[in-house]
């Protein structure tokens, strides 16, 4: 019987990230390796920590709910009490006289002023102010719109003055500033002569040109090439006859 040769493969290592050989001899031989221990024991030092910071945040996430429920229980009771003085009429806990508890809000309200006063928290609200306040900056607030409302009656009293019209304006020059300039800087008027055609500087024809030796031959020997040229064209355009 044929016998074919198999394979063993490899075994991958999840501590040192290496694979070795798949037989009991190479894989015994690696785990007393002291490579493959070390790396064993920083594993293990790792998942301490991080078990020890889990447990951590447990218990602190578990002390801040217990502060939070007792908060929560502490309000409730305080505010289940003050509702009790309200339904048995207890007026103690209102600032002064003139305060009646409004049921709709759950707060103190003054006609005479506008004020809310919150029992709780001793602060004390308005429409105009839009936020709590103490009770200094609250009264402050109602004498002055008081008073302001006691200045806006009495100016309502007076007689109105007749308002003057402004008479509208009929030909003759028009109001304000007259742009006299083009608004395009760049466009000239009609008739003005243009910028480029002032400052142009023009070639001095008077003055005759003044040609180097070396020019002179230049555009002689051009001069004879262009002769050249025409000489040995002619024949083939046809205008002479070569006989």
């Amino acid at each position: 019987m044929t016998e074919y040769w198999v394979s063993q493969g490899n075994k991958w290592c999840d501590f040192c990230k290496i694979y070795i050989a798949n037989n009991p001899l190479s894989i015994r031989t690696h785990e007393i390796g002291k490579r493959h221990k070390d790396n064993v024991t920083k594993r293990l030092a790792t998942m301490q920590k991080e078990g020890a910071a889990k447990e951590k945040e447990q218990q602190q996430a578990a002390r801040a709910l217990q502060q939070i429920e007792a908060k929560a229980k502490k309000s409730y009771q305080k505010d289940l009490e003050n509702s009790q003085r309200n339904v048995d009429g207890d007026t103690s806990a209102a600032p002064g006289d003139g305060w009646e508890f409004d049921s709709t809000s759950g707060y103190y309200f003054d006609k005479s002023t506008g004020l809310y006063f919150d029992s709780n928290s001793g602060f004390y609200y308005s429409d105009g102010l839009g936020k709590w306040v103490t009770q200094e900056e609250a009264y402050a607030w109602a004498k002055t719109s008081q008073a302001n409302v006691g200045q806006s009656s009495s100016s309502q009293t007076k007689p109105t003055a007749s308002v003057a019209t402004v008479p509208t304006i009929k030909g003759g020059q028009a109001p304000g500033l007259v742009v006299k300039k083009p608004l395009n800087p760049m466009r000239t008027l009609k008739g003005a002569p243009s910028a480029i055609a002032v400052n142009k500087r023009k070639r001095e024809d008077g003055k005759p040109k003044v040609i180097s030796t070396e020019e002179e031959a230049a555009l002689k020997a051009r001069e004879a090439a262009r002769k050249r040229m025409e000489d040995r064209e002619k024949p083939l355009m046809g205008l002479y006859r070569s006989y």
